[in-house]
């Protein structure tokens, strides 16, 4: 059995973890294209094309109008003609044009059909505050998506994870939303194999083991519940379970089950504004598997429910380590 100690790996960033993921399924498939705006000789607004148009060509790199609505009605029709289109958004803020494509085509066109048809399709979009971006740039809008059954919503938090759940979502058979944390874009490094691997989508991870409250986290956010964890663990010995959902629609419901079950509190930590917030979903969970075994009430650190604000207010906006860990003694202290 081959261990991570035989695999060759390189030390890459996030959005260099997409690049190589993308670079792969390319080599692997021909029916693999690229379509966005400014995907080929700019590379992406963030690069994460960088190189294709060279190694691909422009039949397979395509750069298409501003007109994001067009981007993803091209990529639905390629898709159930037997292509893999990834349909790149320059920011998750953008997508707005093209949500009727996404909510009232993309994700119902198998159960319209019967699943004659269906739509091998993946949507990459940067999302997230804190990069100083201006207004629509940061949004965090998971939950608009999470909201409709047929498509997929997935959130790495690290480059290992980018990569293997990226190939997973070309792979899979219908639509993924594949969103992608500016902030940790360049933020971190970490081990990734050369080769072609999965992250299998709907499974989420723990990462760290812990007996006394689970924190549970995606995207950017893991980052910052790992610092008040770690902060709190250090100065007064409270011992966390921190999870990392990974795929947000279908939610592993599981993982968050059986650690809740085991620590008997939670916190659940998500940079999107409260109301409506993928958190209440967790929440849901929890209630649902878990209510007997708790031993505080749950809490949500959040956004605000605002507009992202300009980015003189940004840091006011997003939860800190300070603000998780915060709630951690809450719960821990009921």
């Amino acid at each position: 059995m081959k261990t991570m100690a035989d695999v060759k790996t390189n030390k890459l960033t996030l959005v260099q973890a997409v690049t190589d993921g993308l670079r792969t399924m390319m080599k692997e498939h021909d029916d693999v294209l690229v379509l966005g705006e400014d995907v080929g000789k700019n590379g992406g607004v963030f690069r994460a094309t960088d190189g294709l148009v060279d190694e691909f060509g422009e039949d397979r790199i395509v750069d298409t109008p501003l007109a994001e609505a067009g981007i993803i009605g091209t990529s639905i029709g390629l898709a159930i003609n037997g292509f893999r289109p990834v349909a790149e958004m320059q920011f998750l803020g953008f997508i707005y044009p093209a949500y009727e494509q996404i909510m009232t085509h993309a994700s119902r066109i198998r159960t319209r059909t019967m699943s004659r048809f269906n739509v091998p399709m993946v949507i990459r979009a940067p999302y997230g505050a804190g990069i100083r971006a201006p207004e629509i740039h940061s949004d965090s809008v998971e939950a608009l998506f999470t909201h409709m059954p047929g498509i997929k919503v997935v959130v790495p938090s690290n480059p290992y994870d980018a990569k293997g759940l990226l190939i997973a979502s070309i792979e899979d058979p219908d639509p993924v939303l594949f969103m992608e944390p500016m902030r940790s874009y360049r933020s971190i490094k970490s081990d990734v194999p050369e080769e072609k691997y999965t992250v299998e989508l709907g499974k989420g991870a723990k990462v760290t083991e812990g007996d006394d409250v689970t924190v549970i986290a995606w995207g950017n956010m893991v980052a910052v519940a790992q610092k008040a964890v770690e902060k709190i663990e250090k100065e007064q010995g409270v011992s966390c379970e921190l999870l990392d959902l990974r795929t947000l629609y279908p939610l592993d419901k599981d993982i968050i089950a059986e650690s809740v079950m085991k620590t008997g509190r939670a916190v659940i930590v998500h940079e999107a504004p409260s109301t409506g917030g993928v958190g209440n979903d967790v929440l849901s969970i929890i209630n649902d598997n878990a209510f007997l075994y708790l031993r505080a009430p749950v809490e949500k650190v959040a956004g605000f429910d605002t507009p992202i604000p300009f980015f003189s207010l940004e840091e006011d906006y997003l939860p800190t380590p300070d603000r998780v860990l915060k709630s951690i003694e809450n719960v821990v202290t009921f």
